[in-house]
């Protein structure tokens, strides 16, 4: 029998890691959270607000068999090592671990490691430590502060305008989508206008009036400029100049999300999904293989031995020219930046060498693009910069200043790297050498362009991550969670690869504005998660927190309670054909539908196949094929007709049905589908992601 009991949180990991550890060791996954607050008590909160915000916990529905079996695992061990995430929820998991499982005498040990390697396991049994109670209070906090917000908002909008939620991130995040579209809709263009000179194959545009930047407006104003040339350009003069572009540093999870949508279309939850399978292990030859370090991260730090070894490779595959340096990360560090950035965990495990062993996974050429990408951004990070040479060209005329440069490539450094996942095309450089300062040309063509401004681009999902981001909404580790929940309550529509707000999402916005100004900021939420990072420190106290919040969050709920007009369905102008009261519209997970205003008494509702024919994305990843994802749908005919079911959304490419019993469209927490196993066990299918 096993004397070393291990938990992790991913079954997957749980394999890779206990090829390492040897007979000695059992590796037990608790498959993400395993238990949460209460939905009950006063408010539903799971938290007595007049007991210093004491907090009631409860095992999350479907749970009580992996608890049963990990008491189990644990009665016939001496030792229990909890290796969760090494992130402030990972720590979090691990505390409840030890406080709902049956320790008697067993000692229990934290490990952390931030890659799925021989060494890195190894390393981290022999370097274990006690559960750290700050990171812990502060992921608590997190908890009980979003619980309350999102509970109090939740409810208050549902009663108010029928929108289904708000939260501190969510409804942020949602705000910058709504307020650039305001931006959009007011945007007025203006008119303005170019002036180009042509001289062979070179054009130039006009660069300055008078020593002035231009600024024209007019057709008028365009005309007079033309009017005042003359038939002969001087060579003002010929410049020329080296630059340096050094490469940008290595990726963090904001990063990665940012560049796998705008290189692969990936979203923000396939890519995690992606890289969450590169980390937890891949099957390489005999063995399973962590090919890449933690995905949560906000660092852009490499690991010493890291560096050495990349520099090694780089001088032995690309010579000693191509070094670079190592460029530390000065910004304030917060928790996430105890990790190092996302980087492969071996720089000899190049993507083409592991190639046919991606392939062999189901969504294996995502994966080796997502490697790709990973692999050959950090490798570039350690190159040498380019070097171009910039030869700039001023042509004058009557106080008109013309401009035209060439760029030629000196020294191609990081770029090297990159021309495998970058295909770059080089313009041939213009020829400028074969002019001289003072000698006086004639232009082949002098002609404008009337142009107009444009307005502010709607997100894409990218652009939402990289403001996001930079405005310090949220934590990377929660983006696309948040993406998936605006989307999901029918806030956003995303098409076109862009974020346009509906009417439902502007008016939630437009109501939480006059209300609750303050805590959809995107102020609020950074400086919120400055003092998370505060309690993880050590520096800020818990109760403090969330007793100066509720104090000032609490009477702002009851005003919005008192004087938030409620919004009334619209009607039809149609008579319910059962009862005779008027139709009204409705929104629901399918989107508008008519039905009668006499709910809950009369329950007709107006047949719309449009309607019915858009299956509800539950955005869980299909464990047949690992490409499409889970989506509700009703069985039409056979002796199941009418019943729902979750089926993969590649039908009938993939026929994946779960074998699952739906019991509820909507579940309490993140409005996911709740499902009943064959053994009775209740749970949300997003249970991974749901807390």
């Amino acid at each position: 029998m096993s004397k070393k009991l291990v938990i992790v949180e991913s079954p997957t990991k749980s394999k890779t890691i206990s090829q390492y550890l040897g007979k000695d060791y059992e590796v037990k996954s608790s498959v993400g959270h395993i238990r949460d607050l209460a939905t009950k008590g006063k408010g539903g909160l799971g938290v007595d607000v007049d007991k210093d915000f004491q907090p009631t916990y409860e095992i999350i529905s479907g749970k009580n068999k992996t608890v049963s079996e990990l008491n189990k695992a644990l009665k016939d061990a001496e030792e229990l090592y909890l290796a969760t995430d090494p992130d402030r929820e990972g720590e979090a998991i691990s505390w409840h671990l030890k406080e709902t499982l049956k320790i008697k005498n067993q000692k229990v040990y934290r490990v952390e490691f931030n890659e799925i390697t021989k060494e890195a396991i190894l390393n981290a049994f022999q370097h274990t430590r006690d559960i750290d109670e700050h990171l812990v209070s502060s992921q608590e906090t997190r908890r009980i502060l979003d619980r309350i917000i999102g509970f109090k908002l939740s409810k208050l909008l549902q009663s108010k305008i029928k929108s289904k939620s708000a939260g501190r991130v969510q409804s942020a995040a949602l705000k910058l989508i709504v307020d650039r579209e305001k931006e959009i809709l007011a945007f007025v263009p203006e008119e303005y206008y170019e002036i180009y000179a042509k001289f062979k194959d070179i054009e130039a545009g006009l660069h300055q009036i008078d020593g002035e930047k231009p600024k024209i407006s007019s057709a008028k104003e365009s005309k007079d400029l033309l009017d005042r040339l003359d038939e002969l350009f001087t060579v003002s003069e010929l410049s020329k100049r080296q630059i340096k572009n050094n490469p940008n540093k290595a990726l963090t999870t904001s990063l990665l999300q940012q560049q796998a949508s705008s290189r692969y279309g990936y979203s923000s939850s396939k890519t995690m999904s992606l890289a969450s399978n590169l980390y937890e292990g891949i099957d390489i030859g005999n063995e399973t293989v962590g090919l890449i370090t933690y995905t949560r991260t906000d660092s852009t730090r490499l690991s010493e031995s890291f560096v050495s070894k990349t520099r090694q490779y780089i001088q032995e595959n690309y010579g000693k020219e191509y070094l670079g340096y190592y460029r530390t990360d000065h910004k304030k560090q917060n928790v996430q930046d105890a990790h190092e950035a996302i980087r492969p965990t071996d720089i000899y495990r190049t993507p083409e060498s592991i190639k046919s062993a991606l392939s062999k996974q189901k969504n294996g050429s995502q994966l080796y693009k997502l490697y790709s990408l990973i692999y050959y951004k950090t490798l570039a990070s350690l190159m040498k910069a380019s070097k171009n040479e910039v030869t700039t060209l001023l042509l004058e005329n009557n106080g008109l200043v013309f401009k035209t440069t060439s760029s030629k490539q000196l020294f191609d450094g990081y770029l090297k790297a990159l021309e495998h996942i970058d295909q770059r095309q080089n313009q041939p450089a213009l020829d400028l050498s074969q002019f001289k300062e003072g000698d006086q040309l004639k232009a082949d063509e002098v002609y404008d362009k009337q142009l107009f401004t444009s307005p502010p681009a709607r997100y894409s999902e990218s652009r939402l991550i990289k403001e996001m981001e930079e405005l310090g909404i949220g934590r990377p580790s929660t983006y696309a969670q948040t993406i998936s929940t605006i989307i999901k309550r029918r806030y956003v529509e995303f098409k076109e690869k862009k974020f346009f707000p509906t009417e439902q999402g502007t008016l939630t916005i437009e109501k939480l504005e006059k209300f609750f100004k303050e805590f959809i900021s995107a102020d609020y939420s950074k400086n919120m998660e400055e003092i998370l990072d505060d309690i993880a420190e050590g520096d800020e106290k818990q109760l403090k927190v969330l007793r100066e919040f509720y104090d000032y969050f609490m009477p702002l709920v009851d005003h919005a309670r008192q004087h938030m007009e409620k919004v009334e369905a619209e009607e039809t102008g149609e008579m319910c054909p059962k009862c005779g009261s008027p139709m009204v519209y409705r929104m629901g997970r399918y989107g508008k539908f008519e039905a009668c205003s006499n709910f809950p008494t009369c329950k007709y509702i107006k047949p719309n196949e449009k309607t019915k024919e858009k299956a509800f994305d539950t955005g869980v990843e299909c464990p047949e094929c690992k490409e499409g994802t889970l989506v509700l749908r009703t069985a039409k005919s056979g002796k199941n007709k009418g019943n729902q079911f979750l089926g993969c959304s590649r039908f009938p490419k993939c026929k994946y049905i779960s074998p699952y019993e739906v019991v509820k469209e909507n579940c309490d927490q993140c409005d996911n589908v709740v499902v009943k196993d064959k053994e009775g066990n209740v749970f949300c299918v997003d249970g991974k992601n749901c807390q």
